[in-house]
């Protein structure tokens, strides 16, 4: 493992959000609370309703002499108007692309930051899976399109997480930064750390930085060949490495409730889903149970093993491992397992097994 390896950090406070609606009116709120830093790292991101409104909030913040830094994916956010980037430039947001697409890259225009991260004073953070885009949040409404989740957390782990995104801003302008070695600054070199004994308030940065580091995939191998009672797995593209599938299947031979929630008909990518059911007829004769979603497109990317937590924006699979950049809150907190176990739950009723 080329990359650094972040520590397991106490007494942090966890809080799901779960949905668009709940998540933006949480970051609004801190937004309008910030008074030195904002930071955000996204992939998707599209003008429209949702793109104005947090528009506005940035540039009061700026208007107060907050620093706002946005760092986008450029193919995430190739929706973002040449007009409204020009504004937020105008109006003193700072903003960074992580690799231009060029057709002279070729295969390197796959290289892509797929992180879903954001900072406020670097005192609190939220992780998961959103996005700046109408389908995650329409203002006023209380519907989505996409069924989403992000973790705001407080704690020492914000530290980490702001050493994250300091590293990939500084980086992202460098010629061959996918080969770089740009692992955070002034994080001591770990071998896989232990897992914690006590629930309570233990959280890590757990990260993939293309071919370099695939620590969020070594974490959940761990857990899933250490599983006694649950493993409780979402993501919206099932196509997981050879490794992670023999492990849930293992699992569930084991005894272990193995249960994957998958979107349904509500999809995005199509032939992605399909291609994840030939995935199926294995898992199935192991005892994984597979329920898929129906009410609309899920879009979260979820673990319980256990009572050990993985929420961000990795979907195990071989594109995301090989080519993008992520990032996961591992924890292990009684609090915030409640929190993930009621929302599976509830999405579970909502899925046709």
């Amino acid at each position: 493992m080329a990359g650094l390896i972040f520590p397991w950090r106490a007494g942090n406070q966890f809080q799901l959000l779960v949905d668009g609606p709940t998540f933006f009116t949480d970051w609004l709120a801190r937004i309008e609370q910030a008074r030195e830093q904002i930071d955000i790292e996204l992939y998707l991101v599209s003008s429209g309703e949702s793109a104005n409104r947090v528009e506005a909030a940035l540039i009061a913040a700026v208007q107060r002499g907050v620093r706002v830094r946005c760092l986008f994916d450029s193919f995430g956010s190739r929706r973002l108007r040449s007009a409204q980037r020009q504004h937020w430039l105008a109006a003193g947001i700072e903003l960074r692309f992580y690799n231009p697409l060029r057709w002279q890259r070729g295969l390197e225009n796959f290289y892509r930051d797929h992180r879903k991260l954001l900072i406020v004073d670097q005192q609190v953070a939220y992780i998961g899976g959103t996005g700046l885009t109408d389908q995650f949040w329409q203002p006023d409404s209380e519907y989505s399109q996409w069924h989403e989740v992000m973790v705001r957390v407080v704690g020492p782990v914000v530290n980490d997480w702001q050493n994250l995104f300091d590293s990939q801003w500084r980086s992202c302008i460098q010629r061959f930064f996918w080969q770089q070695n740009n692992s955070p600054k002034k994080v001591p070199q770990y071998n896989m750390p232990a897992l914690p004994f006590a629930n309570v308030g233990k959280a890590r940065v757990a990260y993939a930085a293309s071919t370099q580091h695939r620590d969020i995939q070594k974490a959940l191998l761990r857990a899933l060949k250490g599983a006694h009672q649950t493993v409780w797995l979402a993501t919206p593209y099932f196509l997981p490495t050879w490794a992670v599938r023999r492990a849930l299947r293992k699992a569930a031979v084991r005894g272990v409730d193995v249960r994957l929630l998958l979107t349904g008909r509500h999809t995005d990518l199509p032939a992605v889903r399909w291609a994840g059911q030939r995935y199926y007829p294995a898992l199935l004769r192991k005892g994984v149970r597979i329920f898929e979603y129906q009410p609309r497109f899920l879009h979260l990317k979820m673990v319980v093993v256990d009572d050990w937590v993985s929420i961000g924006s990795c979907n195990f699979d071989h594109w995301n491992l090989r080519f993008n950049l992520e990032g996961n809150l591992e924890a292990r907190d009684s609090g915030l397992l409640e929190q993930v176990r009621a929302c599976l739950l509830d999405d579970f009723a909502q899925s046709i097994e």
